[in-house]
């Protein structure tokens, strides 16, 4: 298996969206490539056919190699459930909730299970592009590091390195990342790509071969700032909505734990409807629909919004007709209270939700983890639904008795999700995706406007395949493939 590992200066300096790119190329070019992270820290994640759990942006990059979700493409996931601690998950599984410094201590334990999958990887694949996180040049994380150069030592793996040029100071950027680094982790760094660049390339074209002269390794490309790209994100949330006129106007509220966000991607990319991200301190206003989204610690998360102005303006957008769905950890919100007798997500035994529906959540140590397809109920339509569960809540009460939606073999054995409350108003589900289907998108706005919704569902799934195809272009056009292609090694050795 040939292995190329790229590592970013900084965060967001484009080391995802690079491999996702590298991915596609190299599928178009009948290779079967696989994408790898070794540690994700993330709150936006995916489900693999067989009820595990990675990292959102591993699976765009298996979308874009055009190859099924697997656990093995990010063997560590971190998912933040405070400011100093997370919930660990290895191969898919979670583990169990650690501080930072007991994590710190895990990592030799936690670098045999990244290499066992990278091992089963090369027995599968051809190529495997390796993402980095965060910078490899941040000092007090270097010791038992997993996801930089401690990984890429291990397996002798070749290294690019991308900056963002639109930050500003990318040569210092470029020049103190290698020269922190050691003298066996410099080897390893083959090149740099330097990413989002817009103006004239004659101007850079001097910084360019001072740089390389100075480091001694090539650049390999400079990518252009592409204005209207959007694919998933793995993390950070994108509020550019990117529209004029609108249709429907829908409010996200943003709460500090908010988890996978990329539910309501396709509906900030539709021009018909006015997706709004709520922050704190603001103000909910005139909307058709409010939204709670999926939370990584639902108690946390209410007591938030127990010091916020929202509570009293859901009342209020209620009781004027309006609309408002719960995902996942927004559902569990609606409810009378929130028990984690065993400190889950918090260590508050017992959080009072905001008691808009009669049911209570009970948090589980055993976490649902399926891909699921149901019939919607919210119209009466029963319309065909695909998402994903990502879960540690059991819900229980009279409001469930009226449910969301019907499922089709569910592989846990459930029967029904979710509530519609009596007056049609409220709305929760467990699901996931909900909007990445058009015709189940459809029914939901559909209900969100009372019948008036004239509008056109955008197609998510078509939209990425686009997206990712574009990308793929972008870097046969700006970057030096064969060169940068040349430089992966082939491993054949296991890490026994």
């Amino acid at each position: 298996m040939k292995t190329l590992m790229i590592q970013g200066t900084t965060s967001d300096a484009g080391k995802s969206t690079l491999v996702a790119g590298l991915c596609r190329v190299l599928a178009r070019r009948g290779a079967k490539v696989a994408p790898f992270k070794p540690q994700n820290m993330a709150l936006n994640s995916a489900v693999t056919p067989d009820g595990g759990e990675i990292g959102r942006a591993q699976a765009l990059q298996a979308i874009a190699a055009k190859q099924p979700l697997s656990t093995d493409f990010n063997p560590i996931l971190l998912k933040p459930n405070s400011d100093t601690g997370a919930q660990v998950i290895v191969h898919g599984k979670a583990l169990s909730n650690m501080e930072a410094t007991s994590y710190h201590d895990y990592k030799k334990v936690a670098m045999r299970a990244v290499l066992d999958s990278y091992d089963r990887l090369g027995q599968q694949y051809q190529w495997c592009l390796v993402e980095g996180a965060g910078s490899p040049a941040e000092i007090n994380l270097r010791e038992n590091d997993i996801a930089n150069m401690g990984f890429a030592c291990e397996v002798d793996a070749p290294v690019i390195i991308i900056a963002d040029i639109d930050k500003g100071g990318v040569f210092a950027h470029l020049v103190g990342t290698l020269a922190l680094l050691s003298e066996q982790e410099q080897a390893l760094v083959k090149g740099f790509v330097i990413n989002r660049f817009r103006g004239d390339i004659g101007l850079l074209q001097g910084g360019l071969d001072w740089l390389e002269a100075y480091t001694n390794k090539p650049v390999l490309g400079v990518l252009p700032y592409l204005h209207d790209l959007a694919l998933d994100a793995e993390d950070a949330l994108n509020i550019d909505n990117r529209v004029n006129a609108a249709k429907l106007i829908v409010a996200v509220l943003v709460f500090p734990h908010i988890s996978n966000h990329t539910d309501f991607d396709s509906l900030r990319l539709n021009p018909d409807v006015d997706l709004r991200y709520v922050r704190h301190t603001e103000s909910i206003g005139e909307v058709d629909l409010i939204i709670l989204p999926g939370s990584k610690n639902v108690p946390g998360d209410l007591a938030f919004m127990a010091n916020e102005r929202w509570p009293a303006e859901i009342r209020r957008h209620l009781r004027y007709g309006g609309k408002v769905l719960g995902i996942c950890g927004g559902l569990q919100m609606l409810g009378h209270e929130v028990n984690d007798p065993d400190g889950v997500e918090s260590p508050v035994a017992s959080t009072e939700g905001l008691k808009l529906a009669d049911f209570v959540t009970q948090l589980l140590p055993q976490k649902v983890l399926t891909q699921a397809t149901g019939r919607c109920l919210l119209n009466d339509n029963e319309v065909v639904i695909e998402g994903y569960e990502i879960h540690c809540g059991r819900s229980h009460g009279r409001a469930l008795r009226k449910p969301f939606l019907r499922f089709d073999n569910h592989p846990e054995g459930f029967q029904t999700d979710g509530f519609i409350s009596e007056d049609n108003q409220l709305a929760g589900t467990y699901l996931h995706g909900l909007f990445d289907n058009p015709k189940a998108c459809d029914e939901i706005l559909r209900w969100a406007s009372g019948g008036n919704w004239h509008g056109k569902s955008f197609d998510l799934a078509e939209h990425r395949e686009t997206q990712l195809d574009r990308l793929a272009d972008i870097c046969e056009q700006y970057l030096d493939l064969e060169t940068l292609f040349s430089q992966a090694a082939s491993k054949e050795d296991k890490h026994e």
